[in-house]
């Protein structure tokens, strides 16, 4: 596809924002509005183009409209569905432009937040999981990239919702859990019960602890040692200015064995926002009026997907 192109004749796409397996994200403009307001225009065009591989991206495709479609209109930090079709034989995706950066921008190897700053970020956060989880929806692909810190008020806005997973048309294998035929998610952030195929609300909460640790700590996950007998991960002698009560939220937010998290973004939410009010609310460096004027990259697309896991 090239720059310059009209989808529907309505929709100017203006240049390339990302590209990852499973297609290309541009910046568009709607020719339909007087104002031509800029929008984001999602291409499906898997590197694979194995039935199987398109198959499964297809079905992640369309999971993500219907999501946006019901979610984008109820919440204000989850992106507006504006159009989904296919033209040519291709499927295209248009919502809403965030203009803004994402949260990977801010979260700085060797810089460590404040603890006020991660406990107003977790708390931000959760308050819009806490949305999609009483929509029976998992995010399955929370990480810094999919975190976009809005311009206009410093909120975050949840994208990518192509991983989502809906639990009530799921099935549970024998011990409850929810089951599913395809793990999706990003190396790192992703639990060992959604590696597996069997992400549950808890498994957004597990990676949304490893990016509060990684803003405490300065680390990535990847370089956080694990405990060789519970596989816990070991973060707390890399931040020792933690509170206890914060590290104990975030402990119970990464626990290896789900059963032991917290299970949904309300329960984590509830001990959260005791924490806030216990802390001095600051603002740091890293949220001037300098990186609000800094410009929206939309990196949504690149998710790990193993087919058949």
């Amino acid at each position: 596809m090239h720059i310059g192109k009209n989808l529907k004749s309505r929709y100017h796409l203006v240049k390339k924002l990302d590209e990852g397996g499973f297609g290309k994200t541009y910046l568009a403009k709607d020719l339909d509005l007087p104002s031509n307001p800029t929008l984001v225009v999602k291409h499906l065009s898997p590197q694979d183009s194995s039935p199987e591989v398109l198959s499964t991206a297809e079905k992640l495709f369309d999971r993500e409209a219907k999501c946006l479609d019901k979610l984008g209109k109820q919440h204000p930090q989850i992106p507006t569905l504006y159009a989904y079709f296919r033209e040519e034989g291709e499927f295209y995706l248009v919502q809403e432009y965030i203009e803004g950066h994402p949260l990977s921008k801010e979260l700085i190897q060797g810089k460590q937040w404040n603890e006020s700053d991660v406990i107003l970020l977790l708390q931000d956060i959760l308050q819009v999981l806490e949305f999609v989880h009483k929509n029976q929806a998992i995010h399955r692909d929370l990480k810094p990239a999919n975190l976009i810190r809005r311009s206009c008020d410093g909120k975050i806005v949840l994208i990518d919702f192509g991983a989502v997973k809906q639990v009530s048309t799921q099935a549970t294998n024998f011990q409850g859990k929810v089951a599913s035929t395809v793990a999706v998610g990003t190396h790192g952030y992703m639990p060992s019960e959604q590696a597996t195929g069997y992400p549950q609300p808890c498994s957004d909460i597990y990676a949304l602890g490893i990016i509060a640790i990684k803003a405490l700590t300065g680390i990535i996950r990847q370089d956080l040692p694990k405990n060789n007998d519970t596989l816990e991960v070991m973060w707390r002698n890399q931040a020792p200015h933690v509170s206890y009560g914060l590290a104990k939220v975030l402990d119970k937010m990464v626990c290896y064995d789900c059963r032991d998290r917290y299970q949904n973004a309300s329960e984590a939410l509830e001990d959260v926002e005791m924490l806030k009010d216990k802390v001095v609310v600051t603002v740091s460096e890293h949220k001037s009026e300098d990186w609000l004027k800094s410009n929206y990259v939309f990196d949504s697309l690149d998710s790990t997907i193993a087919v058949g896991a």
